[in-house]
């Protein structure tokens, strides 16, 4: 479930501990317009993506309406579709890690990731001491991302650390055709007790193609990692043009922001 506080902004709705906040942009709220504004080219898009053809003007502006809603400017990634994790400690003033997944342990440090269809992961462990996010794209989902930032986590917050997780709007299983390969894949990364879980998350669709559900695959990552509280899911951003952006949908499109950090 989610919890929108206004027509530009979500709030993950998950039972974390009350100095973990976050935040879930849309695509409203902005400046931008055409393939990055509103659906259907009107202005008012808030692209957050340097990278996908916006003007840069439009970008910064975007940036800081969003900041004004934080404690600070967000730790950035150039994102790769890998298993990077850095810390978000460092500050947004730090250069721009190619990276898929950042960790805080310093309040008002902001870890943040951009999608258009990838499945966002927050993260954090039930004392309240470490957040994370995870950039879960299907390759970076297959390869562990998600289970290397918990593992960095693990090792700031300590061996007997519980896991909240909390999966933000991604491209849903009515929309997510994939080749045979994609499912071949997850299957030879599965483990024996996991083989039936992830292949249920494939439905035949097409000759040798399939409808994958990239949250039932997220789910069985984080219960493999030892999260087993997990919440949010089932928010399709292809269906929805009116609140998201989407690279499967639109091609030519902007990034939304899904992000977490500590408060003092």
């Amino acid at each position: 479930m989610t919890t929108t506080t206004d027509a530009d902004w979500i709030v993950p709705d998950w039972p974390a501990p009350a100095r973990v906040r976050a935040l879930q942009t849309t695509r409203r709220g902005g400046v931008s317009v055409g393939p990055y504004g509103l659906a259907g080219g009107a202005a008012g898009g808030l692209n957050l993506g340097t990278h996908v053809g916006d003007a840069p003007a439009a970008v910064a502006a975007n940036r800081a309406r969003l900041a004004s809603r934080l404690p600070a400017m967000p730790r950035w990634l150039e994102q790769v579709h890998g298993c990077g994790v850095v810390t978000a400690d460092d500050g947004a003033d730090a250069e721009v890690p190619r990276a898929d997944a950042s960790i805080a342990t310093t309040p008002g440090h902001v870890c943040a990731i951009m999608t258009a269809d990838c499945l966002p992961v927050l993260l954090c462990d039930t004392a309240g001491t470490v957040v994370g996010a995870a950039h879960a794209g299907w390759r970076g989902l297959c390869d562990g991302v998600i289970e290397a930032t918990l593992a960095r986590m693990a090792a700031r917050a300590g061996g007997q650390a519980q896991w909240l997780a909390w999966l933000g709007p991604a491209i849903g299983p009515a929309s997510f055709e994939v080749g045979a390969e994609v499912r071949e894949a997850f299957l030879q990364q599965a483990l024996p007790a996991e083989r039936d879980a992830v292949a249920a998350a494939f439905v035949p669709d097409a000759p040798g193609k399939y409808l994958a559900d990239l949250y039932a695959l997220a789910r069985t990552r984080l219960a493999r990692a030892g999260c087993q509280q997990v919440f949010g899911g089932g928010t399709c951003t292809v269906s929805d043009a009116d609140r998201f952006y989407s690279y499967r949908r639109d091609r030519t499109t902007g990034r939304m922001a899904t992000l977490v950090w500590l408060a003092d």
